[in-house]
């Protein structure tokens, strides 16, 4: 079963077929911030193999294609994508953050004298954690009250106020992206050196946690919220 081709936009891909993002993350293809570009000039640019990054993406989607259990947040309203993002990627930031930022800084103190990197590693994640926090706060405040009020009124002043920081959101999670591919590079794939205990490796593992999580966040609201919310305007 042949459904997704290389000339495919790599959000529509993951929009039809969630599991998708599993297989564009082993190929660090990005299909938050990037996913609005063909899946062709991903694979181009990183000289990935087209015929096995595609095969693995069909291939899985034929395997769960008959239990599909993952929900179509292409076909969701925009109350439902508030509720998800809120509920599961806002909830999952408020409370992990703080808990990633301890950690990151006990390593730094312990590791730090062999591990250089851990001082870079430190600083981009809490200018990432400084920057989230008052992203969602925007968004909470702002943004998903409208979105709301909007879906009960259907007035276009509610509509204007949803869309009117849009952009400014967009911007906002392109640098997060940026900051999540740096903290990747920093860390050389996240690779666990021999030398290290228990709590260095248990904070690499929630850093690569966070960043999984806030690929499918953004997703949700770069391919799927955000395109929703600008048609509703040109309806």
């Amino acid at each position: 079963m042949i459904k997704f081709d290389s000339s495919q936009k790599i959000g529509d891909i993951v929009v039809a077929f969630p599991k998708a993002a599993d297989i564009l993350k082993e190929y660090k293809i990005d299909f938050c911030c990037g996913g609005n570009r063909p899946l062709a000039e991903a694979i181009k640019e990183q000289g990935l193999d087209e015929k096995e990054v595609l095969g693995k993406i069909n291939d899985l989607y034929e395997k769960y294609h008959e239990e599909q259990r993952d929900k179509n947040w292409g076909e969701a309203s925009i109350t439902e994508l508030v509720d998800q993002i809120v509920n599961k990627h806002h909830a999952y930031l408020w409370s992990e953050l703080p808990k990633i930022s301890e950690l990151t800084t006990l390593i730094l103190r312990v590791h730090g004298p062999s591990h250089p990197e851990l001082a870079k590693v430190h600083k981009l994640f809490h200018i990432l954690k400084m920057d989230l926090e008052s992203h969602l706060t925007k968004e909470e405040a702002v943004q998903y009250p409208a979105i709301n009020d909007y879906a009960k009124s259907n007035l276009e002043s509610d509509l204007n106020i949803a869309l009117g920081v849009i952009e400014e959101l967009e911007q906002e999670h392109d640098a997060a992206g940026d900051i999540l591919k740096e903290m990747r590079e920093v860390t050389g794939d996240y690779k666990i050196p021999s030398d290290v205990c228990d709590t260095f490796i248990s904070t690499y593992n929630k850093l690569q946690e966070l960043e999984n999580d806030m690929f499918q966040h953004i997703h949700l609201e770069n391919n799927i919220l955000f395109p929703k919310l600008r048609s509703m305007r040109n309806a």
